[in-house]
């Protein structure tokens, strides 16, 4: 069986799909867009592609782009599934072209609809489409599954790990909420460790907080996450889904606070384990759940959300 996934994966979370895959002794390849460069052949043709994106609305850099996806999958041959991540990053003849590629053509949307529409390509173009957002499934009849754990489960934290909330997080609209949680927990001596990555530090930023320039990837946070005794994700506006934290929380089997309101209706639903905090309310940290022990998900809940489930799942194997 040959399958190729299509993906921007700039964070390096969709090539353990492709590691799964291999696993299983599956022809498995990846087009990772992210890794494209392209460089201009002159400062003529820098400025011309300048006006192309402001007057015609076309980036030579994306159309590049496209044209490298295409000779790929021409010198890879016909495949049995084609998966395409982010499908927005792609133009819809473009994904015309790709689907003679293969006899299953699918999506998986890890984002909301609203911050990146892909009403262009809902016209019959992918034989499925799946989401991780409660929200757009039921809005466009798409396939529910969420992200996956895709690391190794760890063991209950040691006794002498940090007490630190831990976050990563880009400087963004999540970022008042987070320095008014940092400015709650600094008052009431609750430890913390906040990252907050941007071009520029906001201003009246709360001085606990490491802000820096750099971006920093899942192999730089290793450490942080395994010396943290909760992990803190807040939710993008607009997005219903679960991000990577919440699994991450799960394989180490680490408490969360969270913003996403709709984490309350999957099955590994614990509120011993899980915070939910309202951006619009008062904030409140009932100091039980800081001391109380984490309580381990059963074994069949937690192969529910692996990547090896993920893989069997959308592929059908």
């Amino acid at each position: 069986m040959k399958i190729c996934l299509i993906s921007f994966d700039f964070f390096n979370f969709d090539h353990n799909i492709i590691l799964e895959l291999k696993k299983r002794n599956i022809e498995a390849e990846h087009i990772d867009i992210s890794k494209f460069i392209y460089k201009y052949t002159s400062i003529l043709d820098r400025v011309s592609n300048f006006f192309n994106k402001k007057i015609l609305k076309k980036n030579k850099k994306i159309i590049e782009m496209e044209k490298d996806v295409l000779k790929r999958l021409k010198n890879l041959g016909q495949q049995d599934v084609i998966l395409v991540m982010r499908p927005d990053c792609l133009s819809k003849e473009t994904h015309l072209q790709i689907k003679t590629f293969t006899d299953k053509y699918i999506a998986y949307i890890y984002d909301s609809c609203k911050r990146f529409p892909i009403d262009h390509l809902l016209d019959g173009i992918f034989d499925e489409i799946f989401s991780f957002d409660f929200v757009d499934v039921t809005k466009y009849n798409f396939k529910f599954i969420s992200n996956f754990i895709y690391n190794d489960k760890k063991e209950l934290p040691a006794k002498n790990v940090n007490d630190n909330i831990f976050i990563i997080v880009s400087i963004d609209e999540r970022f008042n909420f987070l320095n008014n949680l940092a400015n709650y927990l600094s008052d009431h001596n609750i430890k913390f460790k906040f990252i907050a990555i941007g071009k520029k530090a906001p201003k009246n930023i709360n001085k606990n907080i490491i802000y820096q320039r750099k971006k920093l990837f899942a192999e730089d946070l290793q450490d942080d996450l395994e010396n943290s005794k909760i992990f803190l994700d807040l939710i993008r506006h607009d997005h219903n889904g679960l991000s990577f934290r919440i699994f991450e929380a799960m394989a180490m089997q680490r408490k969360i606070i969270t913003t996403n309101q709709s984490i309350s209706q999957y099955d590994f639903y614990n509120p011993n384990n899980i915070l939910i905090l309202d951006e619009n309310k008062t904030i409140d940290i009932n100091p039980d759940f800081l001391t109380t022990p984490y309580e381990p998900l059963s074994d069949e809940i937690y192969h529910k959300y692996t990547v090896e489930n993920w893989v069997k799942t959308v592929f059908k194997l």
